[in-house]
C-alpha cells in the first residue's frame, strides 16, 4: 500500500492543505479555504492594532481543506499515515479544562477577548514593555535572554496580560491558554488530557520563554511580580515541550469521520509555519529561510557547538530543536514586508474604490470587471514603472516599520516615514522606495546575524513575494549582496509539516532525510548585480540615517500602565 501524509498550513487569511506522496514526494492535492469571519474584519480594529480570530473559522478551514483532498485524490483513508500543523505565532487562544476556545462556551460567543489572538495584534505593547523592565531589574535571570533580549508585544504572554487585565470574565473564565498550533493539534486528538498533552517546543522557546536550562518556563516568582494571575497559570500550562518530528496522539474517531480517514493516523506535534517553511525549503546550515508574505520571517539553523552558550542580540529567539531536532533554530524577521505593499495599494486605491467604483455611469457588471482588472495588473504595473525609473532619478527613502520592527531589537512602538519627496515624486517612486525600505530592513537582519558570529552564505526565499516578483527579488539580492534561490513550491509550510509528518509516522528516520524527498526544488535565482551595488549600498545609508533619527527622536513615548513590579 502506497503511503501519504498530510501538511496543514495555517496563514493569516487562510488555511491550505496538500497530500503528499511520502515515498516520491508528489503533491498529489492541495486546497485552500479562506476564513469567512475574518474576510468580514470581524473581532478587529487596525486602528487599535486588534486583530483576533474566530475559532470557528480554524475549524472549519481545517475540515474543508482535508476533506477535498481526500476525497479529489480517492487515496484510502488508511493510507494516510500522518498529519502535521502549522500556524501563524504568536497566537495564544484562552481555553477551559477541557481545552474548548472560550469563544466556544456559552457568553463568549462575540467577545473579542475570548477569541485567538492572532500574530499580528499589537494591544500588548504596554505590557511587552513592563516584561522586559522586569526581566532587566528584578535581580535574577533574564528570561528574555533566548529570544534576543527584548520581549515584544506579539508574544505568547504579553498578551495574556493585556487580555485578563482587560477583561475580568474571560480571566476568571480562561483555565489556560494554548497557542494555535497547540490547539488544533489537540483537538484533533482521541482521549488525551490537557495536562497530559504535548506542547510545541518551537512555540514555547521562541514566545514563552522556555528554557530548559532554567527548568521550563519563567518561575512563578518572576510571573507573580507582573501578575498573580499569570502565576497561577503557569502550573496549568507544561513544563515539558516535543519537536514536531514526535507523535502527539492519534486523529479522533469523530474526527476521522468527518474528514474520510482512519484513527491510526497519528497526529505530530504542532509547530509554527515559518519554521516548517524552513524545512520545506530544505534549510541547511549558513542559509537564511525568509517566508515572505504579510510578514517575513527568516529562518536559519545553527550547530549547537556554533551557538554553545552564546545569545543572539534582537532576534526572535534561538531554540533547540524548533526547526531541525538537533540544531538550534534561529528567528528573525520583519513586522511588514507584503504588508507595506498592500497598505500603499490600498492608498492609491481609495480614489478607485470611492470615486469609479461608485459612478452611476457604470453597471454593476462593469464594476466587478474593471475592479478584478485593477486587482489583477496593480502591483505588477508598479513594478515594471518604478524598474523603469533611470539610476540617476531621485528616490525618497521610506521605512518598513508600517506594523512597527520585529528584528533586529523588537519595537512595536516605531512608525514607518518618508522623506526626500518633491514635486516630480510620483507612485512608482514611492513604491520603488517601500520596495527598498523592505530590502533594506533585511540587510539589517542580515548584518546583526553576522555582527553575533552567524554566517549567512545564501537566502532563500518562499511565499507569494518571492514567487511574483522578480522587481522585489532582484532588488533584495543587491541590497543583501548574497545569491537568492526561490522555492519552486507555493506550499514550502505545508510542505515543512509533510515532512514533520512523515517522521512521526515512522516512514522517515529523520526530518533531514525526509526532507530531501519531500521538500522543494528551486525554480529561480537572483545573483547580485555588480554594476548596482555601489548605488544600493548609498540607499542603504540613507535608509540608516532616516531609521536613527525617526527611533531617537519621532518614537512615541513607551505606553506604560500601573507597575507590578
Amino acid at each position: 500500500m502506497k503511503e501519504y501524509v498530510i501538511g496543514l498550513d495555517y496563514g493569516s487569511d487562510s488555511v491550505r492543505a496538500v497530500l503528499i506522496d511520502a515515498v516520491t514526494g508528489t503533491e498529489i492535492e492541495a486546497e485552500v479555504s479562506y476564513y469567512k469571519r475574518w474576510k468580514q474584519r470581524l473581532f478587529c480594529d487596525a486602528s487599535e492594532n486588534r486583530f483576533r480570530q474566530h475559532p470557528l473559522d480554524l475549524l472549519e478551514g481545517l475540515e474543508a481543506t482535508i476533506k477535498a483532498v481526500v476525497s479529489r485524490s480517492g487515496v484510502s483513508s488508511e493510507a494516510v499515515k500522518g498529519i502535521c500543523i502549522d500556524t501563524t505565532g504568536s497566537s495564544p487562544i484562552p481555553v477551559t479544562k477541557e481545552g474548548i476556545p472560550l469563544s466556544l462556551t456559552e457568553g463568549f460567543e462575540e467577545n473579542p477577548n475570548a477569541m485567538m489572538v492572532l500574530w499580528k495584534d499589537h494591544t500588548a505593547i504596554a505590557e511587552a514593555n513592563e516584561i522586559n523592565h522586569l526581566a532587566r531589574t528584578w535581580g535574577g535571570e533574564d528570561f528574555t535572554k533566548y529570544e534576543g533580549g527584548i520581549y515584544s508585544s506579539e508574544w505568547f504572554w504579553a498578551k495574556i496580560l493585556h487580555v485578563v487585565r482587560e477583561d475580568e470574565p474571560v480571566k476568571q473564565a480562561a483555565y489556560s491558554w494554548m497557542e494555535h498550533c497547540d490547539w488544533i493539534t489537540f483537538a484533533l486528538l482521541e482521549n488525551v488530557a490537557l495536562e497530559d498533552f504535548k506542547r510545541s517546543r518551537c512555540a514555547a522557546g521562541h514566545k514563552a520563554m522556555w528554557h530548559e536550562s532554567w527548568g521550563g518556563l519563567p518561575p512563578e516568582e518572576f510571573l507573580e511580580k507582573l501578575d498573580p494571575y499569570l502565576a497561577e497559570l503557569r502550573g496549568r500550562l507544561y513544563t515539558e515541550t516535543f519537536t514536531s518530528d514526535e507523535v502527539a496522539g492519534h486523529l479522533s474517531a469523530a474526527w476521522a469521520e468527518k474528514l474520510g480517514l482512519s484513527t491510526a493516523t497519528k497526529i505530530a506535534v504542532g509547530t509554527f509555519d515559518a519554521h516548517a517553511g524552513a524545512v520545506g525549503a530544505k534549510v541547511e546550515e549558513h542559509t537564511l529561510v525568509r517566508v515572505m508574505g504579510t510578514s517575513t520571517c527568516d529562518i536559519s539553523i545553527s550547530s549547537p557547538d556554533v551557538v554553545h552558550d552564546k545569545t543572539v542580540r534582537g532576534i526572535c529567539g534561538q531554540v533547540d530543536g524548533s526547526v531541525i531536532p538537533g540544531a538550534v533554530g534561529l528567528e528573525a524577521g520583519q513586522s511588514a514586508f507584503g504588508d507595506l505593499l498592500a497598505w500603499f495599494k490600498d492608498v492609491l486605491s481609495w480614489p478607485i474604490d470611492n470615486l469609479v467604483l461608485t459612478s452611476a455611469i457604470l453597471s454593476e457588471e462593469q464594476k466587478v470587471q474593471l475592479k478584478e482588472e485593477i486587482e489583477a495588473d496593480f502591483i505588477r504595473k508598479l513594478s515594471d514603472a518604478a524598474e523603469a525609473i533611470p539610476h540617476n532619478e531621485a528616490i525618497p527613502v521610506a521605512l518598513d516599520w508600517i506594523n512597527g520592527r520585529r528584528t533586529p531589537d523588537a519595537n512595536q512602538e516605531l512608525e514607518a516615514a518618508i522623506t526626500n519627496l518633491n514635486m516630480g515624486t510620483r507612485a512608482p517612486h514611492i513604491f520603488k522606495a517601500l520596495v527598498n525600505a523592505i530590502c533594506f530592513g533585511s540587510k539589517k537582519i542580515l548584518d546583526r546575524f553576522d555582527e553575533e558570529g552567524i554566517e549567512i552564505k545564501s537566502v532563500v526565499g518562499i511565499g507569494g513575494v518571492a514567487r511574483k516578483s522578480k522587481f522585489i527579488m532582484q532588488s533584495l539580492a543587491n541590497t543583501l549582496n548574497v545569491p537568492i534561490k526561490v522555492a519552486a513550491s507555493d506550499q514550502a509550510p505545508a510542505l515543512g509539516a509533510a515532512v514533520y509528518a512523515a517522521v512521526a509516522a515512522g516512514i522517515y528516520p529523520n526530518v533531514i532525510e525526509a526532507s530531501k524527498t519531500l521538500g522543494s526544488d528551486y525554480e529561480a535565482e537572483y545573483l547580485p548585480q555588480e554594476e548596482h551595488l555601489a548605488e544600493y549600498a548609498a540607499l542603504m545609508q540613507r535608509y540608516e540615517v532616516l531609521s536613527d533619527f525617526v527611533e531617537k527622536h519621532i518614537t512615541k513615548p513607551k505606553k506604560n500602565i500601573k507597575e507590578h513590579v
